[in-house]
């Protein structure tokens, strides 16, 4: 590359710059929403232009060069999996579960619920697993049994209230 054509594509980028820099900052932000992150996504969008100015490229139409290469650089900075320091979280608020106590409890009680339905009467044994550990919707739990829908949600609510008679008393 001549002197003489760096400064003309110098004189090109300056003039892209000073004509779309605001423009490109305000559609950056609306994309990524933070400052920071759009004024280094202009940036970027203006050295790769640059670059290809300098491998001897040609641009048409700037504005929608520079348009286009900034979008591609907002879905790059989409797709990149973004890391978070604990730190910033607890800052946040977030606390983070120490231990796996509540899952703990939530297994052993589904499997004292389990025993429970077991204890029930069969008329009612039977609904109650079908809806809760089978998860079946009252639709299919009536086609299954040949019950209306009505009966079953009856069935399930009078279980579901000897279930807790149950589990109270143990």
């Amino acid at each position: 590359m001549t002197p003489k054509q760096k400064i003309k594509r110098q004189a090109l980028l300056t003039m892209a710059h000073h004509d779309y820099e605001r423009r490109l900052h305000l559609h950056a932000f609306s994309k990524v929403r933070d400052h920071a992150t759009g004024e280094d996504l202009v940036q970027e969008t203006f050295l790769k232009t640059w670059y290809y100015l300098v491998k001897g490229g040609k641009i048409d139409v700037m504005k929608a060069f520079l348009y286009h290469v900034l979008n591609n650089l907002i879905i790059d900075e989409y797709r990149k999996h973004k890391t978070v320091s604990l730190d910033v979280l607890i800052e946040k608020g977030l606390e983070p579960n120490v231990g796996h106590s509540e899952k703990f409890f939530d297994i052993l009680d589904g499997k004292a619920t389990l025993s429970l339905i077991q204890r029930l009467p069969q008329k009612y044994q039977k609904v109650v697993y079908m809806r809760y550990m089978q998860d079946l919707s009252l639709k299919e739990i009536s086609l299954i049994t040949g019950q209306s829908k009505n009966a079953i949600a009856v069935q399930i609510h009078r279980g579901l209230e000897k279930l807790r008679l149950l589990y109270n008393a143990s």
